[in-house]
Formats: C-alpha cells, sequence, structure tokens
C-alpha cells in the first residue's frame, strides 16, 4: 500500500480529549485507521506497544504493574481488549499522578468488553472516541466539509468523481483507508480477507461459533435484508438456529462496529409507529461484498441498488457524526399504516428528514412521506431532503429539496 496519510475528522477531538483527559480510549473497527491516526499525531512523543501478539498480552495478563513499569507513559496501548485486566492497573497508575493528562491512549476492535473495562475501572478518568471507516469527506481530502443541513447555500455538485460508474465504484470498495489509498487494491480480495480474519479473531473472542459456515450464512442473509426491518425469528427459522443466537450474533456484529442498527423515532402524534429495528452494515463495501455484488452497473441496476444507497447515506451521516466525537441520534420513522421516512437525524433538538431514493430524477411526489411526518411531529421537523445519485438540486415543496448524495 502507498505512504499515504489521509487526515481523519476526528483529529481535533483526539487532541484536544489527550490534553484534558489521562486516558483516551480510541475503539472501532480493525482496520479503520486507528493505530496509523496515534502514530501521525502522537508518535513522535508516545512509546507504542501492540497486545495483539500472544506473548505481548500474556505479560500484560500475567505481570501488569511491571508491564506498565516498562511501558511507562506517555504511550500508546493497541488492541487492549486482550488484556481488559490492565484497565484496573492504569487507574492505579494514573491515580498517582491524576493531574498529567495523555498518558495512556488505549485502542480496542470490541466494544462492549472495553467500554465495559472503561466503565469499571476508568470513569472520570478517560475519554471514549469511536472511529469508524472513511467518510466519504475524508476519502475526498475534506475532512471538516459540513452536512448539507448546516450549510446556508449548498455549493454546486462536483460531478465528475461521483455521477455513475465511480459513485457506484466507490460504494464497491467501501472505505476502510487501505482500498482507499491504493485504488489499485483488488477490493474483492480484501473484504474477502477482512471477513475471515475477523471471523477468527473477533467472533472467536466474544462468542463460541461452532459451525462458522453458518455464521457466514447468517451474515449473507442480514446483508440481504439491508435497509429492512429485521425479523429475527425469521432469520432463525430459515438458518435453523435458535432466535436468541441470532441475537447474540447481531449484537456481536453491533460490538465490534460492524453494523448500526437503527430504532424507530416515537413522537407524541398519536399513531401506532412500529418497533421492530432495522439493521445496516457500517460499511457499503462489505454490503456490497456479502451480497455478491462486484460490478459497479449490477450494483446500480440491481434489486440491491436501493439498500446499497440507502446504506450509504446512512453511513456517511454516522461517521461524520461520530468523527466529531458525537453520538449519533438517527432513526427512521414509519407507521403502520405504511408512511416511512428512510432517516431522521436529531440535532440540537431538530428533526432533519430524509428520503433516499434511487433516481436521478427527481419529483415533487417523493417528498410526500417527509410532507407526512412535518405534518405529524409538528414545529420539531426542519428542512427535509431528497437524497439520490443525479446531480439535480430543486425544491420539490415547501421546506423539502432534492440532494445529490455528493452534496450531503
Amino acid at each position: 500500500m502507498p505512504d499515504v496519510y489521509i487526515h481523519r475528522s476526528l483529529e481535533p477531538v483526539l487532541k484536544r480529549a489527550a490534553s484534558e483527559f489521562p486516558a483516551v480510549v480510541l475503539t472501532g473497527p480493525r482496520q479503520s485507521g486507528k493505530t496509523t491516526l496515534l502514530h501521525e499525531l502522537f508518535g513522535q512523543h508516545y512509546r507504542y506497544v501492540s497486545l495483539e501478539t500472544p506473548d505481548v498480552h500474556i505479560a500484560a495478563a500475567e505481570d501488569p504493574r511491571g508491564f506498565l513499569e516498562q511501558y511507562s507513559p506517555p504511550v500508546i496501548i493497541d488492541e487492549v481488549q486482550y488484556a481488559p485486566d490492565l484497565f484496573s492497573y492504569i487507574k492505579e497508575k494514573i491515580d498517582s499522578d491524576r493531574s498529567r493528562t495523555g498518558q495512556y491512549l488505549l485502542t480496542g476492535s470490541q466494544n462492549l468488553l472495553v467500554t465495559e473495562r472503561v466503565t469499571e475501572s476508568l470513569a472520570g478518568r478517560a475519554a471514549i472516541l469511536r472511529l469508524l471507516p472513511l467518510s466519504r469527506r475524508e476519502a475526498e481530502r475534506q475532512p471538516f466539509r459540513a452536512l448539507a443541513w448546516e450549510q446556508g447555500q449548498i455549493p454546486p455538485t462536483e460531478l465528475s468523481s461521483h455521477m455513475f460508474g465511480g459513485l457506484w465504484e466507490s460504494f464497491l470498495r467501501g472505505g476502510y483507508p487501505e482500498l482507499v489509498a491504493d485504488p489499485e487494491r483488488d477490493a474483492s480480495l480484501w473484504h474477502s480477507s477482512y471477513i475471515q480474519t475477523y471471523l477468527e479473531r473477533d467472533i472467536r473472542t466474544l462468542r463460541q461459533i461452532g459451525n462458522l459456515t453458518q455464521y457466514q450464512s447468517f451474515l449473507r442473509m442480514l446483508a440481504a435484508r439491508s435497509a429492512q426491518l429485521i425479523n429475527v425469528t425469521d432469520i432463525a427459522r430459515d438458518l435453523g438456529v435458535a432466535v436468541n443466537t441470532v441475537r447474540a450474533w447481531l449484537s456481536i456484529l453491533e460490538a465490534t462496529y460492524q453494523v448500526i442498527v437503527l430504532r424507530p423515532y416515537f413522537s407524541n402524534v398519536g399513531k401506532r409507529l412500529v418497533k421492530t429495528p432495522k439493521v445496516y452494515f457500517t460499511d457499503v463495501g462489505t454490503l456490497c461484498h456479502l451480497v455478491g455484488l462486484r460490478d459497479p452497473e449490477h450494483a446500480a441496476s440491481g434489486p440491491m441498488g436501493g439498500a446499497i444507497l440507502e446504506t450509504a447515506v446512512l453511513s456517511e451521516i454516522f461517521k461524520t457524526l461520530t468523527h466529531r466525537g458525537i453520538t449519533p441520534r438517527i432513526y427512521f420513522w414509519r407507521t403502520l399504516s405504511g408512511s416511512e421516512v428512510d432517516l431522521v437525524v436529531e440535532v440540537s433538538g431538530r428533526l432533519i428528514p430524509l428520503e433516499v431514493k434511487l433516481s436521478a430524477t427527481p419529483r415533487p411526489s417523493m417528498a410526500r412521506s417527509i410532507r407526512n411526518f412535518q405534518r405529524d411531529a409538528g414545529d420539531t421537523v426542519a428542512q427535509g431532503y431528497v437524497v439520490h445519485p443525479g446531480d439535480t438540486q430543486l425544491p420539490l415543496g415547501p421546506n423539502v429539496t432534492s440532494l445529490p448524495f455528493a452534496s450531503l
């Protein structure tokens, strides 16, 4: 891979956290760039040790005090989930010099395990941040570009690198830094290797999976249902496993940042809203690989086209907010009568509704569900957007605008 560093939106947040807290915990999926980011920002002044190799994490587990004496702060400790008991001893070291900030920079790839130990041992002593695969704006070397609704005037869309095959080719590749930095890298081979490695390492660490083939079938089945309401009972029946097993597998995917679970938005509108969540893959390239798509044209025109575009829109918003150090508050809205808005983003008490349409020719009828939501949810709803893969930006009615994906 070429030696290319891609700047991340999280950089100023990470620097500020290190200047205010004794420890910073950076979590996120494998290969999202956590180690690279820490080396770039702190490598000149911090020691570095990875717990991924067996001899190192065994040493940390068997003699944690001796290990921390050997790797005294300031230090970057990578993949800290391999020695979770280390957190208690890090707390001991921090408390001996509580006023000193930026002592420990820790990375981890398993959200539940790492967050639980941080809450137990480092509460008030550590900032927890997340680094996901690259957002589109990061991949385009514009990491601090505002989201559409934060801009007073949405700038004209530059189409050359986004439209048609280029846009869908970027969806197939996804946002992992290795694939973005090296356009010649075989994306299909990379994703295949990533999924295998992820299964072998993380899944077996968190839960004993007896039948990996069955679990891989679950992954593909989940990918085929992306952007749909997820019925775990149906999936369990089709796979021939217990419902609790499917729930556990889904929890593992969420804990290792492979999926985003989107839950319905509730408001006091006097209507019964569905309670079943939707599940999206965090990286649209992972989704495309799991459903067997290798060609941009097939991805755009096939039955998964709408789900892929919707996943890309959600992923872009989710990553952009996460990389600002914000916990995204994103929902969907759907009534039992069938009225639905794909995404509802809550920002500063305001609700921003977005519909995602595969057609590059936006029409006022595409905004019907957004208008229904604006009517039912009242004054809290802001300007709505119909996001599409074309190049047209125009009003579709009061407080609804069509928005090219490239301008999101």
